[in-house]
């Protein structure tokens, strides 16, 4: 993951899992309703709406406006004579160029990191999918913990 989001799971005490399930059993099954996620404790797993995970996770791309605060920045450059005094200052105004280049470019970037983990959420949501016998599925999901405690699947 990116460490923007890294960030923000530990902030948030919100773990993104990726599974790889295959069904080796003679049955059709329901992720969510027939198998489950559980601690290797016994301890059931919260499993997060994909929604939530994302409203959680995501970037903000507005944070990056402070960048804005470099606009007024100059640049000052002194010439000094052969005596090494002060002979002409010039001034060029690169916060013009700085600052909403900086905050543009993240902004943007922000906004397509979001749109591509929004994305792979949606393609790898796993919650309520049918695995059919000899099946293997994969998926993403969001579940809410601080610890990185083992998890084991439970057939019901």
């Amino acid at each position: 993951m990116d460490k923007k989001y890294e960030k923000k799971e530990e902030k948030n005490g919100v773990k993104l899992v990726a599974i790889k399930i295959t069904n080796n059993s003679d049955q059709d099954l329901i992720f969510g309703k027939d198998v489950t996620l559980e601690y290797e404790n016994g301890n059931g797993v919260y499993i997060m709406e994909n929604e939530k995970v994302f409203k959680t996770l995501k970037q903000s791309p507005a944070s990056y406006l402070w960048y804005l605060l470099l606009t007024p920045l100059n640049l000052y450059t002194t010439k000094t004579n052969s005596y090494g005094l002060p002979e002409q200052t010039s001034s060029t105004p690169i916060g013009l160029i700085l600052g909403p280049g900086l905050a543009g470019g993240n902004m943007i970037a922000a906004g397509s990191a979001n749109k591509k983990l929004k994305a792979e959420l949606l393609e790898y949501n796993i919650s309520g999918t049918l695995m059919e016998k000899g099946e293997t599925k994969y998926g993403l999901i969001g579940i809410r913990t601080d610890t990185y405690d083992a998890l084991k699947l439970k057939i019901q």
